[in-house]
């Protein structure tokens, strides 16, 4: 076992003060996340020059903090005079990475959580920030026994017991508007499902291209990997264990990219015609184009974004997708037309992905369903404008949030009496995760991310 228990710093440590690498990087995340950027591409970012096992180690580390950062906060206030606002966020952000090293991570003995974290402090802040963090992560250490989890949320002066509603907040951490939202949909128990759902691990779903399931499943097994079947979609594969992708063969050769099988059900339940001319006008990162493209005889790919763009085209080329034209375009002007088809997985909210995203939930605010839907209703209208009469509009997104779902689609319907929901084929999905003739597919009851879509259809003229 390495001398901080089971995560080994490598060369760089000493160079860096002690500290090693991954905590840097750890702290370097956070610090991004505070600026506005995305986990996902911060996290790429700052950990690139490690190996993969630190890799893993950081993504443990960071994604488990994100998803217990409010039951981290409740039990730091007690023990930091004066509580968490008079600190800087990034000392904050130090202590909670310490907190959750001494209590969730099984691999990093107390001393190393303190001691490293210590030394973090002192690097970023000086030696009376180092002091604190010594001081309050010893205490957590001492009164690690008392500190319920799950968390015990304070009555008011009074009051019986806790609010119910701050209490799945404290005990899942998620923010309260949001906790309080859908309690008001789906009922306590049903949230409460959820925001364990959000808490849990994604799994990672592959899906086979240009090779029959059986074949791919065979070559994973061969490479010691451990496949199992994923409920509700077809030729998925769910792989489990200390996996890396890109080391696989398979995965050099093109024959899978990564996908959950809520974005496969979008795709599935879009039920696109064989030989189709279709437009994916929210294309990036490109899973659903590659599944387009199975039946579309083009796909046309556009994003506003091109870095995303850029990584996107990596990917097709990868697995030798054809077919498929991507173009840097931003979605409310679509650049070109008349299509058989069009798909528009819109920016939005995300409240279904929250699994894979921990750092999203912090980011969101109640004024982010406005702003979205707006943008929402202008790339509807404008992808609708691009559909030939006849033709199919797929609208969808990652979202939970009745404003951006059957809110949208049922203001466009009121507003363009020639379009018509269509429900799938029958087959297309599983009846589970069909609602009134639209997608709907729920963490709680489906196990899968979230995810809604609606099959529009323009009548021919």
């Amino acid at each position: 076992m390495t001398e901080d228990g089971g995560h080994h710093a490598g060369p760089a440590t000493a160079a860096r003060g002690g500290v090693t690498d991954a905590r840097v990087a750890t702290a370097d995340v956070c610090a991004d996340l505070r600026a506005g950027e995305l986990l996902d591409t911060s996290f790429e970012r700052r950990v690139e020059s490690l190996d993969a096992r630190d890799r893993r180690w950081t993504q443990e580390l960071l994604y488990g903090m994100l998803r217990r950062r409010a039951w981290l906060d409740a039990a730091l206030s007690e023990r930091v005079r004066g509580g968490l606002a008079r600190l800087d966020p990034d000392l904050t952000d130090i202590l909670r990475l310490g907190v959750y090293q001494l209590l969730f991570m099984r691999s990093v003995p107390p001393y190393a959580a303190i001691a490293q974290s210590v030394e973090l402090a002192k690097r970023r802040h000086g030696l009376g920030a180092s002091k604190l963090v010594n001081a309050v992560l010893r205490r957590v250490d001492r009164e690690r026994e008392a500190i319920p989890f799950p968390p015990v949320p304070r009555a008011e002066p009074g009051t019986p017991r806790p609010d119910p509603i701050d209490a799945l907040a404290l005990t899942y951490s998620h923010p309260r508007w949001l906790v309080a939202r859908w309690v008001a949909r789906w009922g306590a128990d049903d949230t409460e499902r959820l925001l364990a759902a959000n808490n849990a691990e994604a799994p990672i779903i592959v899906r086979p291209y240009g090779v029959v399931r059986e074949q791919l499943e065979a070559m994973l097994e061969s490479a010691g990997v451990h496949v199992e079947d994923v409920p509700l979609v077809r030729d998925s594969i769910r792989v489990t264990g200390n996996v890396s992708l890109a080391e696989l063969g398979a995965y050099r050769q093109g024959l899978f990219f990564v996908q959950d099988p809520g974005a496969t059900l979008v795709t599935s339940y879009a039920a696109i015609e064989s030989g189709s001319v279709v437009g994916d006008l929210c294309a990036a990162p490109g899973g659903k184009t590659l599944e387009l493209s199975r039946t579309a005889s083009t796909v046309v790919a556009g994003d506003r974004s091109f870095s995303r763009l850029t990584r996107m085209t990596t990917n097709l080329r990868r697995v030798e997708a054809r077919g498929i034209h991507v173009l840097v375009a931003d979605a409310r002007e679509p650049a070109v037309a008349p299509l058989d088809a069009v798909l528009i997985d819109v920016p939005c909210t995300g409240t279904g992905t929250f699994r894979r995203h921990p750092d999203a939930r912090w980011r969101l605010k109640v004024s982010d369903l406005a702003v979205m839907g707006a943008l929402q209703r202008a790339i509807l209208r404008a992808a609708a404008a691009v559909v030939r009469p006849g033709g199919l509009l797929i609208y969808s997104t990652c979202s939970l949030e009745p404003e951006e779902n059957d809110a949208q689609v049922e203001s466009f319907l009121a507003e363009n009496p020639d379009w018509v929901l269509e429900p799938p084929p029958d087959g297309a999905v599983p009846p589970a995760v069909l609602d009134a003739g639209r997608l709907r597919v729920l963490p709680q009851r489906h196990a899968t991310d979230g995810a809604f879509a609606a099959r529009l259809r323009r009548a021919r003229g």
